[in-house]
């Protein structure tokens, strides 16, 4: 930064020592041949004159060679370091991100850290690089200027200083301003990233519930705000500008009045130096501020986007600074050498940081001997997983302590104790990496056996290996490849692999079914020996054999002791028992086996499993190679590939876009064309400067007063001009970029959901997207179309000028253009070269950000902090050094385009001179040539530095209207369709053959046959991954089947409007999603009717947490968090389904809709559920079967297929598959 710093203002100077150079050929001009000068005789020869015009455009080309080596090294130096420092700084804030306590992350939502991670690092960078060097440059040049011009003539530069304060005091006021504004923006812009991010992870809910409408107008809220902002900053820069010009021009024109005095006073002293000024003098001093003064304007865009980069980097550098309280990269705190696992609660109270009213741990005591496997059971929102929090030290008590051994956690190194901390928490989460790598996150330098063997512990070994790329297959984002049991197996491997000394296990096998369940408990069991081991369950049958078993009631202990002391004491655990258990069937024979208990289970287990083992393999073989890695992998190369094939749209296309602001764009270009007529004015009011000067006495003092004056109203001209050109187009850039990205995230979540199952279209590549592409097309319709506007005028009107008064010279110079127009197609290319390759490169770092941050819980939990830090740095490894090489080359080409006009220009006088010898020309016609030139040049060069942004601008556009010109096969935004007035719930499934988009050969469905009356409650029952859930998602119409069809009353679905079909629907997923939003926005989500207060309390009512949501300080305007994290599992389940009832509708699909809730609220919503699927068709998924024995009838789902179907009662007495089922989650009192 140093020599880039130092050879930056070596360039800035270029030009001011050009006008040294200026001022003497000026007076050489005036005593040669064919001089315009009435107050000298010529005493200089013709060949005299013409070696001394000679030696001067000598001089252009040696500083011209100068310019060439200070800007190249200018250049590359600051654009190298850039480059460097973003680098760094994205490692930075990244690491800083995933430092800080999980309290931090509560108050900031993943999406707005994203959004900050790809949007206002952008804008750092580019303030910090070339942009940050052109600022040193041209400040160098206002310097240099000055100095020149204090030398040469100090009593006319200070007059043309007198006016520097107030334009000291405007750029002031304009950097704070657009500092300000520009952070305000970016706050907004990050709130609108978190909209986005929170929306497009959680895609399925938002379809499910028909969420299009509400979240757009979300999105637009957010976006409206960031709008008005940016408008306002334009306004403040178009003032700025227009403010700072018109003082310039004042300036120049009190500095010409004062310049005539002084040649005045010259030619009464009979041109003796050191009285006055000589015409060269005062040229060369007037050029030198002048240089110097514009310096400053030329600066001004330069500055604004470093202002920009300041505002940026602000709320960066203050994340990257702020030091959390619970640190897990600091090396600080003990590390005892063995731990023997006892920990203690003593007197701790707690309450969230965002609800610190709401206490969860009341005086809450708990002891826990080594070894010892002890079980928390209760309500929800009781307390239970708050204590897992406390032990990892996500959170520190308010009041009292934990103890591990006897040491506070707050002494012990936090990193050291979640490492010998093994967790599986109730919402397992798998990373976007191989199944083998997930596993290995759990614990480094593993061997594959240890691997293999902690999947046989979780019962994952056999489903991974029937996959065809066996422990290589990749999960996909969030794990969304595989079923939620296999997830559930994946993380209780990796909790497994890590050989840990405590184990927490919070709802671990809520997601399995019977049968896997069975095997995973076991496995557990046998993990838990030697082992502390806190275990978290609603599924009671799960906890019996703990040593010691806790009931918490609002954050105490209530009652403790072994399950069969707590079943003799009949108290609250007796209670909760009782629910669980089945109800005995009716059927005494039945009873009589399930009281017997004995060989008769075994039987039917082995029985189950013979059953289900044959077909299960081929169903795993078949089902489970969903997960094709290698066909994924495939994907995303082709990804890259399709990247590159981007159809990058031409000026017309971009600029059609901006169609509705043409007022503000009509308005902005006539103001350019007003500002692009300022330097040939100028240039022409220059010369006449000049002739001025030619007169004397009485009649040049006049003359100077006129053109004095001239140049001030030039000035007012241009304060208007500049002030109405930013104002338009900062509305229309703004307007534009808002409209841009509410059009791509509107069309994004249009999508069907095959279409966000394609790797390449991952939450984070499209946040991405959404941040930085927009506004990039703004940079080449709004602002920098003026500039073109404004270059155009200007390059017309100056060459319109030139060739009136000299058009020999004009051609020469006009001869010249193809080698500038070389230089800056040259500079274009370098630019453009590999801006596709590097975004692409970004996505991937993008996409690790996304998940790391969106799941930093299970991050910090297994240490891996550094991993992902690690694993970010290494993908923003390549587009880093593609970029340190595109600066070499982007460098040569910028030091060509400015070091080649010095020469031109040289040549140019050189040519004049010659002409002026010939008597072709006279010299004012040579300089009124020359100026036009000159200040058509400054405009071309202000053109070729939009160059980079254009061609940045064409990328950008088009991936986004890539995004806008997609229209998915299941189109949500169709008119197309039978729009329903009512739905009776017939449902018929018939020969349905279906296979995933991103898996066509892989069966998932086959030959399906399912057939479901209007009021009846069906049950789909089967091991994790046979593809219940899928039928679901069919009848959501997620997807098409291949083969086969879906008729609802007699109709296909496909025939009917999917909006309002969708609209007769509700679901209750495995994992409930709710939206940062207040409790009641999200109960009545999606609904474009007014609800009333009364139908939520009755929905909660049903669901059981009207009670919870009454006892919160703002009830139901309470906000719940980034996809409800401010709520217990079974609280965010219970108005998930408040959620579902509010809609009344005429199909309720609940997808374990009570895997979360404990005994006593599932008993209570699932009395609710059976009440409200009264008078309406009800599919239930259920591993839980006690909740599904009441259906009018029962599917077994076996590979895709229907084995089994009847009653509950009819299905225990076959004796078959449902059978052995049922007998396996028995609970024995």
């Amino acid at each position: 930064m140093f020599v880039g710093s130092i050879f930056a203002m070596g360039h800035g100077a270029g030009w001011p020592l050009l006008s040294i150079v200026f001022g003497d050929m000026t007076n050489t001009f005036i005593q040669g041949p064919g001089n315009f000068s009435n107050m000298t005789n010529p005493n200089i020869t013709g060949n005299e004159f013409e070696k001394q015009m000679t030696k001067y455009a000598l001089y252009y080309v040696y500083i011209g060679a100068g310019v060439f080596v200070a800007s190249y090294l200018q250049v590359y130096c600051w654009t190298a370091s850039c480059e460097r420092q973003t680098h760094k700084m994205k490692k930075a804030f990244f690491k800083a991100i995933l430092r800080q306590e999980i309290g931090w992350f509560d108050k900031h939502g993943s999406g707005e850290l994203t959004t900050r991670l790809a949007d206002d690092l952008e804008r750092v960078r580019e303030g910090l690089g070339d942009k940050f060097s052109i600022c040193l440059q041209w400040f160098a040049a206002f310097i240099a200027g000055f100095v020149i011009g204090f030398i040469k003539g100090w009593k006319l530069t200070l007059v043309m200083m007198s006016l520097s304060p107030l334009l000291a005091i405007c750029a002031s006021f304009m950097g704070k301003f657009v500092a300000s504004f520009t952070k305000r923006e970016q706050e907004s812009y990050a709130q609108a990233g978190k909209v986005a991010e929170e929306v497009l992870s959680c895609i399925r809910t938002v379809v499910s519930f028909n969420g299009h409408k509400r979240e757009i107008d979300r999105y637009a809220v957010s976006l409206e705000h960031g709008k008005k902002l940016g408008i306002r900053k334009a306004m403040v820069v178009g003032f700025g500008i227009g403010t700072t010009l018109l003082i310039m021009f004042g300036a120049y024109g009190l500095a010409f009045w004062f310049g005539s005095t002084e040649v005045d006073a010259w030619q009464k002293a009979g041109m003796k130096e050191g009285i006055g000024l000589s015409p060269g003098e005062v040229f060369t001093v007037f050029f030198c501020v002048l240089i110097g003064s514009f310096s400053i304007g030329n600066a001004a865009p330069h500055i604004t986007t470093v202002s920009t980069a300041k505002g940026a980097a602000a709320t960066l550098l203050e994340i990257i600074d702020n030091k959390p309280s619970i640190d897990s990269s600091s090396p600080e705190g003990d590390r005892p050498r063995d731990v023997t696992g006892t920990i203690d609660f003593v007197g701790v109270n707690f309450a969230y940081p965002t609800r610190k009213k709401v206490q969860v741990l009341k005086n809450f005591n708990l002891s826990i001997k080594p070894g010892q496997t002890v079980a928390l059971v209760g309500s929800s929102g009781c307390g239970k997983s708050t204590c897992v929090n406390l032990i990892l030290r996500f959170y520190d008590p308010v009041s009292g302590s934990i103890y591990l051994d006897g040491h506070s956690l707050q002494d012990l190194n936090v990193a050291w104790l979640r490492r010998k901390i093994g967790v599986v928490s109730q919402e397992p989460v798998l990373f976007g990496c191989t199944i083998e790598e997930n596993i290995l996150l759990g614990r480094e330098n593993v061997t594959m056996d240890e691997v293999i063997a902690a999947a046989k512990m979780a019962n994952a070994h056999d489903f991974i290996s029937a996959l065809p790329e066996g422990y290589q297959t990749l999960v996909g984002e969030r794990g969304a490849q595989l079923s939620g049991g296999q997830k559930q197996r994946v993380a209780i491997a990796r909790a497994l692999v890590r050989d840990p000394k405590i184990l927490l296990l919070d709802e671990a096998t809520s997601a399995l079914d019977s049968e896997s369940e069975g095997v995973v408990q076991a496995a557990l069991d046998k993990a838990s020996q030697g082992r502390t081991t806190l275990v978290i369950a609603h599924r009671l049958s799960t906890v019996r054999n703990a040593d010691v078993i806790y009931v918490l009631d609002e954050g105490q202990i209530v009652e403790e002791g072994k399950h069969e002391e707590l079943m003799e004491k009949k108290g609250a655990y007796y209670q909760l028992v009782t629910l669980q258990t089945f109800e005995q069937d009716s059927n005494p024979q039945a009873a009589e086996n399930h009281e017997d208990g004995g060989e008769e289970t075994t039987e039917e287990r082995g029985l189950v499993k013979r059953s289900l083992s044959r077909q299960g393999s081929r169903k795993e073989k078949a089902i489970l190679k969903r997960q094709l890695s290698r066909k994924i992998s495939k994907v995303e190369n082709v990804a890259e590939e399709e990247e590159e094939d981007v159809d990058k749209p031409g000026f017309c296309r971009m600029f059609k876009e901006n169609k509705p602001e043409w007022p503000f764009v009509l308005l902005g270009c006539i103001a350019a064309a007003i500002n692009g007529c300022t330097m040939p004015l100028f240039a022409v009011f220059f010369s006449e400067v000049v002739k001025v000067f030619q007169k004397t006495g009485e009649e040049m003092r006049s003359s100077a007063t006129f053109w004095s004056l001239m140049f001030v109203a030039l000035g007012g001209v241009n304060f208007l001009a500049n002030s109405i050109q930013s104002t338009m187009f900062g509305n229309s850039g703004e307007r534009l970029t808002m409209r841009l990205r509410l059009k791509t995230f509107q069309n994004i979540i249009r999508q069907d959901i095959g279409w966000f199952d394609d790797p390449k279209h991952s939450t984070g590549a499209l946040t991405t997207r959404l941040a930085t592409d927009a506004p990039m097309v703004k940079n080449a319709t709004g602002i920098r179309l003026a500039t073109i506007i404004q270059s155009a005028v200007s390059l017309v009107a100056g060459l319109v000028i030139a060739f009136i008064f000299g058009w020999e010279l004009s051609l020469v110079v006009m001869g010249t253009v193809p080698i500038l127009a070389i230089a800056g197609f040259i500079q274009m290319r370098v630019v453009q070269g590999n801006q596709k390759r590097d975004s692409g490169l970004m996505e991937d770092a993008g996409k690790i950000a996304s998940e790391a941050i969106d799941n930093v819980k299970t991050v910090q939990s297994l240490t891996k902090e550094l991993h992902f830090y690690d694993k970010y740095s290494n993908f923003l490894q390549k587009p880093y050094k593609e970029n340190l090489k595109q600066a070499l080359v982007y460098a040569l080409a910028f030091a060509f385009s400015q070091g080649i006009i010095f020469m031109l220009y040289g040549g140019a006088f050189r040519f004049g001179a010659y002409m002026v010898t010939l008597g072709r020309m006279s010299g004012d016609e040579v300089y009124r040539v020359f100026f036009a030139i000159t200040f058509t040049g400054l405009a071309v060069g202000q053109a070729s530095s939009f160059l980079p942004d254009y061609s940045k601008a064409r990328l950008a556009a088009g991936h986004i209207f890539r995004l806008l010109d997609t229209v998915p096969l299941i189109d949500i935004y169709s008119k197309k369709g039978c729009f329903v007035t009512d739905v009776v719930g017939d449902i018929v499934l018939k020969d349905v053959i279906f296979r995933y988009p991103s898996r066509p050969n892989v069966p998932v469905l086959t030959n399906m046959d399912l057939s479901v009356k209007a009021g009846q409650t069906v049950a789909l029952v089967g091991v994790s991954g046979c593809g219940k859930s899928t039928v679901v998602s069919l009848l959501q119409r997620y997807y098409d089947p291949m083969g086969g069809e879906i008729i609802v009353d007699g109709t296909n679905i496909k025939d009917l409007n999917l909006g309002t079909y969708r609209s007769f629907l509700s679901v209750v997923s495995q994992e409930p999603i709710l939206f940062d939003l207040t409790i009641f926005d999200n109960i009545i989500y999606g609904l474009e009717r007014e609800v009333s207060m009364a139908e939520v309390i009755e929905a909660t009512r049903t669901a059981n947490i009207h009670e919870f949501i009454s006892s919160l300080p703002l009830g139901y305007d309470t906000m719940v968090g980034e996809k409800g994290t401010q709520l217990s599992g079974g609280q965010k389940q219970r108005i998930a389904i408040a959620r579902a009832l509010v809609r009344n509708p005429r199909i309720l699909l609940l997808d374990e809709a009570t895997s979360a809730l404990d005994t006593e609220s599932e008993k209570l919503v699932q009395t609710a559920l059976d009440s409200a699927q009264e008078g309406r068709t009800c599919i239930v998924i259920a591993h839980r079967l006690s909740t599904i024995q009441n259906a009018d009838i029962i599917f077994l789902i076996e590979g895709g297929r229907i084995i089994e179907r009847g009653t509950h009662a009819e299905l225990v007495a076959a004796k078959g598959a449902y059978s052995a089922l049922v007998s396996g989650q028995q609970i024995r009192k």
